[in-house]
């Protein structure tokens, strides 16, 4: 499907009279654009399971930390 925008963005361009120069530069220009945004719409999607996976990490070490009848911290 990207690629009927690809071909219809320089299809128009084409017809406006831009050259075949500025052409596969505005395309660059837009693929960046939008490798940019994909990664960063990636990263909001994923992000409440990366804190969601820190959570389940920091419980389970609690969870699974050996128990100690003096702590070093309070007899100090």
């Amino acid at each position: 499907m990207e690629i009927l925008f690809v071909l219809g963005f320089f299809l128009m361009l084409m017809l406006t009279g831009i050259s075949l120069l500025g052409i596969i530069a505005a395309l660059v220009v837009a693929t960046l654009v939008m490798l940019l945004g994909g990664m960063l719409v990636f990263v909001i999607k994923m992000l409440p399971w990366m804190l969601l996976t820190l959570l389940a990490v920091w419980v389970y070490r609690e969870y699974k930390k050996p128990y100690s009848r003096t702590r070093r911290w309070l007899s100090r």
